[in-house]
């Protein structure tokens, strides 16, 4: 077990870290923004003065993304609910709405793909990364997007002996159900209570907590307007920040 030191505060008797991919370990913010704006306009080429509102929703600004905003934090799922609303408000029926937003993401995938080679390790993640396998810390990635979109960061980029457990959001279940945390705990043999969770945003903090981890660290080195939350036992803003001893 080690103990994982991040700025006055420590954490003992770890044995595991869950990450979260996108804003954590990957730079995905003008991957997003991109995404979202090709999204809401093919929309919007089938169901017109629904953009602005979809915008408003994944939580897309002219600028900036809000980082604990839905297209940020929220599944595939998720996104195309909150899509399909706004198209179901126009007087579509459910079903069609859903057709509609359900194709327009298809489209917008082939635009970006592959995602992996448009989202590349933050700066100074892949030495953190190395450091605390090296010290025998247990490392698993949960995000909330797709598991084949996780397995293909991780092979991008040559990180696969780093992490003993991956796994996305495939279905309705996502963050911050605490099922999630537990489960991937179960994948790497560790307890919630000697897991820690490293992620930045606070769906990822409150997840942790239900699912009693040892620590939620809230990092904000990914976006450049990150938002601040309560639900972390300390917030970082470079890697450097944290470390780890016997």
């Amino acid at each position: 077990m080690a103990t994982i030191h991040c700025l006055d505060h420590s954490f003992t008797n770890i044995e595991a870290i869950v990450f979260d991919k996108d804003g954590t370990l990957a730079n995905v913010e003008s991957y997003l923004m991109s995404l979202g704006q090709i999204r809401s306009r093919l929309i919007e080429a089938k169901v017109p003065a629904v953009q602005a509102p979809i915008l408003l929703a994944f939580g897309l600004k002219e600028t900036y993304i809000n980082p604990a905003g839905l297209l940020a934090v929220g599944s595939r799922y998720e996104n195309q609910i909150a899509a399909a609303a706004s198209v179901a408000s126009t007087g579509y029926n459910w079903l069609e709405a859903l057709e509609v937003v359900e194709s327009a993401f298809d489209e917008a995938d082939t635009y970006l793909i592959p995602k992996a080679e448009h989202t590349p390790l933050l700066a100074h993640t892949l030495e953190a990364l190395t450091t605390l396998s090296k010290a025998g810390v247990k490392q698993g990635i949960l995000s909330a997007d797709s598991s084949k979109n996780v397995q293909a960061f991780l092979d991008t980029y040559h990180l696969q002996e780093l992490f003993q457990a991956a796994q996305g959001v495939d279905g309705s279940i996502s963050k911050p159900d605490p099922s999630l945390f537990i489960n991937i705990c179960a994948q790497m043999q560790t307890a919630p209570n000697r897991t820690l969770m490293i992620g930045d945003a606070p769906v990822d903090m409150k997840m942790a907590k239900s699912a009693h981890a040892a620590g939620c660290i809230y990092v904000k080195w990914g976006w450049h307007h990150p938002v601040s939350t309560h639900l972390a036992d300390v917030s970082l803003e470079r890697w450097q920040q944290l470390s780890i001893s016997p």
